[in-house]
């Protein structure tokens, strides 16, 4: 299917944009003499713009004929907010950026998945949402990579070498974005689809609260802001980590590398473990070992193997859970209202990636920059406890 094919080339670049200019936010910030709670604060910020916008493109995800242009936006405002954190002059104008480019990443995000959920049969929902994912996972594979090769072997944070090579690698994440567009600005989306015919497409009526009392979809949501919000620590707080036990960018970059590269394999293996087993299982599992895995990558930093396979198993069961948890909330609802669905995963995501990073942040004037990424790993196992509880 040629809009499948799309979907995953602009994914694969919107991703590696995203995920290069991520990791490296956090060293611009590092270069201002920022800590943790800096670091958990402009993480944030970089949800709230979604956090309140989400239902709102969710609607017009299920209305706009059109989606691609949706995406097209989404790109663009990726692109904007990597220049603006490129030029800014304090950690202030970062996180203001930072929700620019926050935003775009979600009306990006709601265009392609509801794409998906509305183009594609029942029985294929999790063939699609798992290619797109790992499209996703490419992405951040490759972004941190870039950007890690970038920013190179030196450990002084202040150096005016770091900080050209900073500003350098957030150009290189802008004009990742951009090479999306070209591939979304032709018509290349199917003519019809489950719900959409050449009538006006059927409005969504579903609202929060009538998506949320759904039977098992809070639970869903739960797990998959965890899963989300576990990226966002990780890619935030594992340069701060690496920085206090003198490990290079370089090397931080291979372990986030890794960590992608895992959950492109586990998703590029869906399909075939969705006919062997439950979608729940596999859920669990996802939460239950990624969690244990991933805090122990902070934990061994310094043996850059141990943390590195660490990091392996965990991005690999990391990888498995999302495309579940769309899966699992799309087919909860009717096929009308799975672009509503969907943004209300989202706006819970967001609220995850907002709430999770302060508090996480928190952890962190404790326990060190370590601490906020064993936080979320604990919130994985529990979101695992409570599905083996609900059985």
């Amino acid at each position: 299917m040629r809009w499948l094919v799309i979907l995953i080339a602009t994914g694969l670049l919107s991703q590696a944009a995203l995920n290069l200019i991520r990791p490296v936010t956090t060293y611009k910030l590092i270069s201002f003499g920022s800590g943790s709670f800096t670091v958990g604060a402009v993480t944030a910020a970089y949800a709230i713009l979604p956090l309140f916008t989400a239902m709102l493109l969710g609607r017009v995800s299920s209305r706009i004929r059109r989606i691609r242009l949706l995406m097209v936006a989404g790109v663009a405002l990726i692109a904007v907010g990597g220049v603006g954190i490129n030029l800014s002059p304090n950690a202030l104008s970062v996180a203001l950026s930072s929700a620019v480019l926050g935003l775009g990443h979600l009306m990006f995000t709601i265009g392609g998945q509801s794409s998906i959920a509305r183009f594609f049969p029942d029985s294929d929902l999790d063939k699609g949402f798992g290619w797109f994912t790992a499209a996703y996972a490419a992405g951040q594979f490759l972004g941190p990579l870039v950007g890690g090769l970038l920013l190179g072997t030196g450990t002084d944070a202040h150096s005016a070498q770091r900080i050209a090579d900073i500003s350098q690698s957030l150009w290189i994440g802008a004009g990742c974005a951009l090479l999306a567009v070209p591939f979304l600005l032709p018509n290349w989306q199917p003519r019809t689809s489950k719900s959409v015919t050449s009538a006006r497409p059927e409005r969504s009526t579903a609202s929060i609260g009538s998506i949320l009392k759904i039977k098992g979809m809070i639970s869903h949501m739960f797990a998959s802001l965890t899963l989300l919000s576990m990226l966002d620590i990780l890619t935030a707080f594992l340069p701060l980590v690496a920085e206090k036990h003198d490990v290079t960018p370089a090397a931080v970059g291979v372990l986030l590398a890794i960590r992608g590269c895992a959950s492109v394999v586990s998703r590029l293996f869906i399909p075939k473990l969705s006919a062997h087993f439950d979608r729940r299982q596999m859920l669990v599992a996802s939460l239950y070992i990624s969690g244990v895995s991933i805090a122990l990558a902070p934990t061994f930093i310094d043996v850059l193997w141990v943390s590195g396979l660490a990091l392996l198993i965990g991005g690999f069961f990391l990888g498995l859970g999302q495309p579940m948890t769309m899966t699992m909330i799309s087919t909860l609802v009717p096929t009308v209202d799975r672009g509503s669905a969907l943004a209300v995963r989202l706006m819970g995501n967001r609220l995850g990636q907002v709430a999770l990073p302060v508090i996480s942040s928190s952890v962190a004037a404790g326990l060190g920059p370590a601490g906020a990424i064993w936080f979320c790993c604990a919130l994985l196992c529990l979101s695992g406890a409570e599905k083996n509880l609900r059985r």
